[in-house]
């Protein structure tokens, strides 16, 4: 069967209703003016009457792949689009032959790769020379972080856009659409309403397919409560990946609330991370982290309840054990905070390496053989228990190392106490080696 004839019927096919309300022209597009407005990158462009290659960078339903179709005929150029998923080396060579025929003719060819991050790097690399010198203009889209999945050459020449998850007011646009095209109101309360926006998770094709489900219903229907709806249409898996960006800026909005002493925001980082499927253990090790580099002496408790937290969980699994992952992270956030162990180990390794292998002084060696004692290792050692404070103010330092201070702990809790203490001992030290 022809192309043509297997098209005969294409109109008659049914069509989602996400395909449907597919905008028209760039101005139907909601939720991506910080791109299309006049002011917005994109929009500078297309008032200049041109095009650079592109990389277009957001959450699935925002409008990528309608952004491109549309950017193309804007500037009247042939729509090639292709799926990483599905496309191989062959069907780019083709690409590329219609577009070198297009470029004789007088007319440009606007490539677009859906999914562009799952080509490898040598297929990337395939596309620089045809971006190079004009055959295609590239339009890339991608859900992942462009500065971690593609080539830096093929990035050097793309201009990355990135576009936002639809806000409220993005999604009441296309639920007003909706109703326009079905002819009258969704059957949903106020409060159904806001919910099913909140389960669309800024996602505009996902909340039209919703829409549709709820199309289904028979027309009798009594609006629906949000109990109701959720009944009706399921619930959606919170978008999650633990091995792609959203992993990484998720723990990272955990630690730093945690870090920033907001037990309200780091709890619901927790619980969005343990909705989205997160080992429970990758989460125990982080607040390990979180209390020895944040927290520190500031609370000495921090790591003993981190720890417990982490075998609490290992003892009762899920869900039980998450409650103590909670717990852990309410101490920590609420804890005091000093970085001033973490700043002193860096200070002394950076030292360390500066220093290379300076001996200790001989009065603190160990001397087990008498050739060693006749050397002095251990000569004039003062044993501190004996001395007055169980302090005796000698020198342990490498000799010809002046003397260095790194740890510098805060005057948040116990620290507070332990700066009191190390004052004490600076200058008991320095009185006692102004006798010596």
């Amino acid at each position: 069967m022809s192309n043509a004839a297997s098209g005969l019927f294409d109109a008659q096919a049914p069509r989602p209703l996400a395909d449907r309300l597919r905008p028209k022209s760039l101005d139907e597009v909601v939720g991506q003016d910080h791109l299309l407005a006049p002011d917005g990158p994109i929009g500078r462009m297309l008032r200049q009457k041109r095009l650079a290659s592109l990389i277009l960078w957001g959450p699935p339903g925002t409008g990528k792949t309608t952004i491109a179709r549309l950017l193309a005929a804007h500037v009247g150029l042939a729509f090639e689009p292709l799926s990483a998923v599905f496309a191989g080396v062959a069907e780019l060579r083709k690409v590329f032959d219609r577009a070198k025929d297009r470029r004789h003719g007088g007319q440009g060819t606007l490539l677009f790769i859906d999914e562009i991050h799952r080509f490898n790097r040598a297929q990337q690399d395939g596309f620089l020379p045809y971006v190079e010198d004009g055959t295609v203009t590239l339009v890339g889209a991608t859900t992942e972080n462009p500065s971690f999945e593609l080539n830096g050459a093929l990035l050097s020449r793309c201009q990355v856009a990135v576009l936002k998850r639809l806000d409220d007011a993005a999604l009441d646009a296309l639920l007003a659409r909706a109703e326009r095209v079905s002819g009258h109101p969704l059957p949903l309360e106020a409060e159904a309403r806001q919910v099913l926006k909140a389960m669309a998770d800024g996602d505009g094709r996902y909340l039209l397919n919703l829409v549709e489900e709820l199309c289904l219903l028979p027309a009798d229907t009594k609006p629906l409560d949000a109990q109701a709806l959720a009944r009706a249409v399921g619930q959606r898996a919170p978008l999650y990946d633990r091995n792609r960006e959203e992993h990484f800026n998720l723990i990272s909005a955990l630690h730093k609330s945690v870090r920033g002493s907001d037990p309200d925001a780091a709890l619901y980082w927790l619980a969005r991370m343990l909705a989205g499927g997160e080992e429970p253990r990758y989460i125990a090790r982080r607040m390990v982290r979180m209390a020895v580099e944040d927290v520190g002496l500031a609370e000495p408790d921090a790591l003993p309840q981190a720890l417990a937290a982490w075998e609490t969980y290992e003892r009762l699994g899920s869900p039980e054990g998450e409650l103590a992952l909670a717990q852990c992270v309410l101490f920590l956030a609420a804890a005091p905070k000093s970085n001033a162990a973490y700043s002193a180990f860096g200070a002394a390794s950076a030292a360390a390496r500066e220093t290379g292998s300076l001996m200790p002084p001989r009065h603190i060696l160990n001397a087990p053989t008498r050739m060693m004692r006749e050397l002095g290792y251990g000569k004039g050692y003062a044993y501190d228990h004996d001395a007055e404070d169980a302090f005796s103010g000698q020198n342990y330092f490498p000799e010809g190392m002046e003397r260095r201070k790194f740890y510098r702990p805060s005057e948040r809790g116990f620290e507070a106490e332990l700066s009191a203490r190390l004052q004490r001992f600076a200058a008991l030290r320095a009185a006692r080696q102004d006798k010596s």
